[in-house]
């Protein structure tokens, strides 16, 4: 019975250090450049999207066009629209994105990806809600390459015994 009373009082004691380590941390700051934008580089597959962030209206653009225009499936729209309903701030932020390479399914990605990291930089206490969603994790999954003697990535020419 001791024993369960000491090993509580040192659970209690980890509990209490790691709080006073987290009060310790430094709290975010918001980062944003001299005409209070935040900017974020996205990710995903082949595709690479810068992204600058504004107090606005909720209009985007991508590579100059409006949204709807660059991105004409619903899907992709939604995808680009994800970030601001989970951390609750739609129609709130003006998006200007450019984005290069892959198609156009790893362009909305690398776009959402970009609108998550620099949302988070400029409110810090939008972290939580994006972090927990996933959008702040870059999706590392790529084309795999193909290798010599094989037709494609894995797959094998068709053996024949004679």
């Amino acid at each position: 019975m001791a024993e369960e009373i000491n090993s509580l009082e040192g659970l209690e004691a980890v509990a209490e250090g790691v709080a006073a380590q987290a009060d310790t941390q430094p709290a975010r700051e918001p980062v944003r450049d001299e005409l209070g934008r935040s900017y974020a580089t996205g990710r995903r597959k082949d595709a690479a999207a810068r992204v600058w962030i504004k107090p606005g209206s909720g209009k985007v653009s991508v590579n100059g066009k409006e949204m709807g225009k660059y991105f004409a499936r619903p899907v992709l729209q939604m995808i680009l629209r994800q970030p601001f309903t989970v951390a609750g701030v739609e129609d709130q932020f003006d998006v200007m994105a450019t984005v290069k390479g892959g198609g156009l399914s790893g362009q909305a990605g690398a776009v959402k990806h970009g609108i998550s990291k620099a949302l988070q930089l400029y409110d810090p206490s939008l972290r939580a809600p994006l972090k927990a969603a996933g959008f702040l994790t870059r999706d590392s999954r790529v084309v795999e390459r193909k290798k010599f003697g094989r037709a494609k990535a894995r797959r094998s020419f068709q053996f024949s015994k004679r």
